[in-house]
């Protein structure tokens, strides 16, 4: 097996959670083997390596990726956070759920030219990913590319997110 195959192995499915009908894909398992993790952040960033100088992590899941992927690369990380958690947001945006609306935010601390990474652990519908480039843009950065670890392509996500890299597709 190779060393993506194990890590995608590691990915653990809970039927009817957070609701029945929904199969949620837990990346927990994966988060706790240093080595599955190594592989598959390298994996997201190869596309874009020396191309970004901050991460932009969203929350949460993407927050535990983008800490790795700056600390390893020796970049900045940007949070985007749900509204309401930050103390002197800069940018938010609100965008569309499968059931209903949710609003994302970022602090000021990006530099005008700053050239950014977003990552997430999944790509569903895409409402997120989108959101936190036109936040990117609101700052006056760049976004270079968008990784995720997984991607749900039955939800269509790349409609409304762009294009994204993924590692892992379901």
């Amino acid at each position: 097996m190779t060393d993506l195959a194990y890590a995608e192995s590691l990915i653990a499915d809970t039927p009817d959670y957070p609701e029945p009908g929904v199969l949620f894909r837990d990346i927990s398992p994966l988060l706790a083997d240093p080595g599955a993790l190594r592989d598959v952040c390298a994996a997201m960033i190869e596309p874009f390596r020396g191309t970004f100088d901050i991460v932009g992590g969203i929350e949460a899941r993407g927050f535990l990726l983008a800490g790795y992927i700056a600390a390893t690369e020796g970049v900045g990380m940007l949070p985007i956070r749900k509204a309401g958690k930050l103390p002197t947001p800069a940018a938010a945006v609100t965008y569309e759920l499968e059931y209903g609306t949710a609003t994302i935010e970022a602090p000021g601390i990006l530099k005008p030219d700053a050239r950014v990474l977003l990552v997430d652990d999944v790509l569903a519908t895409g409402g997120t990913i989108a959101a936190a480039r036109e936040i990117i843009a609101q700052l006056g950065a760049t976004t270079v590319g968008s990784a995720v670890i997984l991607e749900l392509e039955g939800l269509g996500g790349r409609a409304h997110a762009g294009e994204v890299h993924t590692v892992f597709t379901a």
